[in-house]
């Protein structure tokens, strides 16, 4: 045994044992072998794809491995090649008795199966279904969808080493070894993913290599050595079954090396170690799972013994596991010897930069109840509902807002931030209500004067007895959080375009891919980069414009990226595509729209001076920009007043900068361009706003 070993390892070190182990697959498709030949084979086969099932289980990681690629391929060539020997060796002799192709296809045949082909057959089916369709699918999709993670992970994986690096946490050489172990680790699964094609290709050959040989064998029994067709037939039958037994038995162990290998996490275990630690180390399940056994094991008629057997040996488990994990919280309570003080202070590191919230709320310290839900506080339920609305409104994720306390705050006060900087802060009172004056009141009613903080509408923080009061003299009462809520929620629909960033783009193309996948892989990155979806979005967002119809967006966006790819004329083409909405969203589902328009003369004006670079405004006098703000101002009140929309209509060429003009000047004043109206909507002409 030691020489050939050594014999082993004097071919591998000279470079000869692939070119062999390649030579000797080769011998067996071509030459004629013996049976005794095909035996040893064989059984090498099965040893060999053992070998393999158990490496995968012990080792730790899977770049321990990382030969398993070419081993596959090798032990696929090499099954392969014992299916043309053996079935070169079934269609000649197969006639002479079910000994003809060898003792292990005989013992598979007879013993293993009971010689009974019919037996065998299901056996052999239900042997590549569990492989074919079960293991070497899953196995092979893990393994396309890990080499993706791979490859695209490695770029911030390099970043993270750098920034290592440079803060001197690592030093050059452990940088090296880092970012060779990121390489071949995308090289491996990369190889992995194409090495399942290998076993999946194997499954499929043998099926066709059983059929092939049980049909033609059945023939050659039949013409050439005149048997009858049922003792041709059964007598290829069991051999043919026999040999694809043989053969899937180690196509399913390594297929199931594969999955494993795969699917497991890199930890300081093997297999076995995890899957003690981590599935029979858990006390309640064993207990539950005990409790479940007894109880079928009490009813009649079920096999008693064995199921109040089982709940035993759970039962004990889960005593003596329970009994060990007490011991160990015991021992880790128990207080360590004093840590001797560290001669020099931790070096800093990223984790030492703190990032800024998306969205933040801070609180005083006589506001922490409100979010508090242990002391009944509604806050957090409240900006739950917000997130929700917002959401299903705007047409994305609106992210989760990060509450804290600060001290620097007056004990009432709350502010508001959005990536990192305050955008509002107002003061409330948990113990009052605040009674807001829609405009319409009928007297007075005491309480500490104040404006409410979203709209800034007069109102009184009156004492909660006072509600019923209120409510009958006609203010809107709400509660301390509804007005923290409500104020949040204006402020995230006023900065809506701050919160729609890169990843939330992505994640929304990622949706829509799945319903039009086309559509996406043409649009991005192929005809625009994901910045320019971004900014697009942003804008229509900025205008008070939701992008739930994120396909229409998208559709309008590939018409015209082909012709440019400027944001504000991408803006309204998307525009456009939305029309139906923006003017349901503006006017309701009224057949008539009544709008405010430009005189003629000023918007041939605005057109002539808006010349090649129209993005940035046309070109005139302050003066008539003030005097048009102030004549749109007043229209937009008359139309409110009357209880109607707001809406101007102008020519698209002005529309973004009139838009940009009274975004912040009325914010209630619609504008619209005349190609955004749809067709059968009819538009009255109620103003025209002149020099």
């Amino acid at each position: 045994m030691q020489g050939a070993m050594a014999t082993v390892n004097q071919f591998a070190r000279n470079g000869l044992g692939v070119p062999l182990a390649v030579m000797t697959v080769l011998a067996l498709m071509v030459l004629p072998l013996p049976s005794w030949v095909l035996d040893v084979f064989f059984t090498f086969n099965i040893s060999l794809s053992l070998v393999i099932l158990l490496a995968v289980m012990y080792v730790r990681r899977a770049l321990e491995f990382a030969a398993f690629p070419t081993v596959l391929l090798g032990a696929t060539l090499l099954r392969l090649g014992l299916n043309v020997a053996s079935t070169r060796i079934v269609l000649m002799n197969g006639h002479t008795g079910a000994h003809a192709a060898g003792n292990v296809i005989a013992a598979f045949g007879q013993f293993v199966v009971g010689g009974d082909y019919a037996v065998g057959m299901v056996v052999f089916i239900v042997l590549v279904i569990i492989n074919f369709v079960v293991i070497t699918k899953g196995a092979g999709r893990i393994s396309e969808v890990s080499a993706r993670f791979t490859l695209d992970a490695m770029p911030g994986r390099q970043m993270a080493i750098d920034a290592d690096l440079n803060a001197g946490i690592i030093t050059q050489a452990e940088a090296v070894v880092r970012r060779q172990e990121i390489r071949e680790e995308a090289d491996f699964y990369g190889s992995m993913d194409g090495a399942s094609k290998f076993v999946r290709g194997d499954a499929i050959a043998g099926i066709l290599i059983v059929f092939i040989n049980m049909f033609g064998g059945t023939v050659i029994g039949a013409t050439q050595h005149g048997l009858s067709l049922a003792n041709a037939g059964k007598t290829y039958a069991l051999l043919t079954i026999g040999d694809g037994l043989v053969a899937q038995i180690p196509s399913l162990l390594l297929s199931v090396a594969v999955a494993i290998l795969v699917t497991r996490v890199s930890r300081p275990h093997d297999m076995g170690q995890q899957i003690m630690s981590q599935v029979l180390g858990q006390p309640r399940a064993l207990a539950v799972t005990s409790g479940i056994l007894t109880l079928l094991g009490v009813i009649p008629g079920m096999p008693n013994l064995v199921f109040l057997s089982m709940a035993a040996i759970c039962g004990t488990g889960a005593y003596y596991l329970g009994k060990q994990r007490a011991a160990e919280r015991a021992q880790a309570d128990s207080p360590a010897p004093a840590a001797k003080p560290a001669s020099d202070q931790r070096e800093l590191s990223w984790d030492d930069v703190e990032q800024v919230d998306l969205i933040g709320l801070e609180v005083g310290y006589r506001l922490i109840p409100l979010v508090d839900r242990n002391q009944g506080g509604e806050l957090m339920g409240r900006i739950k509902g917000v997130r929700k609305k917002l959401s299903e409104e705007l047409g994305f994720l609106i992210q989760a807002v990060h509450i804290r306390d600060n001290l620097e705050l007056a004990p009432n006060a709350y502010r508001i931030t959005i990536l990192g900087a305050p955008v509002g802060e107002a003061e409330v009172f948990p113990d009052r209500e605040l009674a807001i004056n829609p405009g319409q009141v009928s007297g007075s009613i005491p309480g500490a004067v104040t404006k409410d903080p979203a709209f800034g509408l007069a109102a009184v923080w009156i004492d909660k007895a006072r509600r019923d009061q209120a409510q009958a003299q006609g203010y809107t009462v709400v509660d301390a959080s509804s007005v923290i809520a409500t104020h949040l929620s204006h402020l995230l629909q006023t900065h809506a375009q701050e919160l729609l960033g890169h990843e939330e783009v992505q994640q929304l193309l990622t949706r829509l891919g799945k319903t039009a996948p086309k559509l996406v892989e043409d649009l991005v990155p192929k005809l625009l980069p994901l910045s320019v979806v971004v900014k697009v979005l942003q804008n229509l967002l900025q205008e008070r414009v939701p992008i739930r119809n994120l396909r229409s967006i998208c559709e309008a966006l590939a018409d015209l990226a082909p012709k440019t790819q400027e944001p504000a004329a991408l803006v309204a083409a998307a525009r456009v595509a939305l029309g139906r909405s923006i003017v349901q969203s503006v006017g309701g589902l009224r057949e008539e729209l009544p709008v405010i328009t430009l005189d003629a003369g000023l918007e041939q004006t605005l057109q002539d001076s808006m010349g090649s670079g129209g993005d940035s405004g046309p070109g005139f006098e302050p003066g008539l920009a003030d005097r048009i703000q102030k004549s749109l101002i007043d229209s937009a009140r008359r139309q409110e007043a009357a209880g109607e929309p707001a809406v101007l209509l102008v020519a698209p060429r002005i529309r973004p900068w009139v838009a940009r003009l009274m975004r912040y000047a009325t914010p209630n004043l619609a504008v619209l361009a005349y190609n955004e109206i749809p067709e059968n909507r009819r538009i009255r002409v109620i103003a025209a706003v002149g020099r």
